[in-house]
């Protein structure tokens, strides 16, 4: 009689093996929305720095709106024009280089001041106070008729300032 009921165990599963596998069903779709989770919070940051998809070639302004040594929102194209001091023209993103943060531009202070963790950035873009590891990243600009135009379609990541990356009019 004994034999009889071992054979019984083997051949249907018992009702802690069936929980078991119940669990660890559930344990393994748990650990696959919380990924997912992740992945949606990190992809929605990124998407929400960017500039918006409409047109890449973004119409600042004529030439004679700006003035040497200020810095310019354009919210059109998410970005900061700043005039420098010889007249020449860089289009700056509004996106901190350390993690994404928008970074505003203080104008009493004369530089960009990052609210998440405290980057300052100089009219050209160059980092003044970490943790931002480089500088914020710029768009090209081309002047066409008297008119500033900037291509926001692709960023350009840099290392430090240069003169050149500067349109001069």
């Amino acid at each position: 009689m004994a034999d009889n009921n071992n054979n019984d165990m083997t051949t249907n599963p018992d009702r802690r093996q069936f929980l078991n596998r119940i669990w660890a069903f559930f344990g393994i779709v748990a650990a696959a929305e919380f990924g997912w989770f992740g992945l949606s919070f990190m992809n929605s940051r990124k998407e929400r720095n960017r500039p918006a998809k409409t047109d890449s070639i973004v119409t600042a302004g004529a030439i004679e709106q700006f003035t040497p040594g200020t810095v310019t929102a354009v919210p059109l194209g998410q970005f900061y024009l700043a005039c420098l001091g010889d007249g020449s023209f860089l289009a700056m993103s509004r996106t901190c280089t350390h993690l994404g943060c928008s970074v505003p531009w203080d104008e009493e202070k004369n530089q960009f001041v990052c609210p998440c963790h405290g980057s300052t950035f100089n009219l050209n873009g160059e980092v003044l106070t970490a943790p931002a590891p480089r500088p914020l990243d710029t768009y090209p600009v081309r002047i066409e008729n008297g008119i500033v135009k900037v291509d926001t379609s692709t960023p350009q990541k840099r290392e430090r300032f240069d003169p050149t990356q500067a349109t001069r009019i």
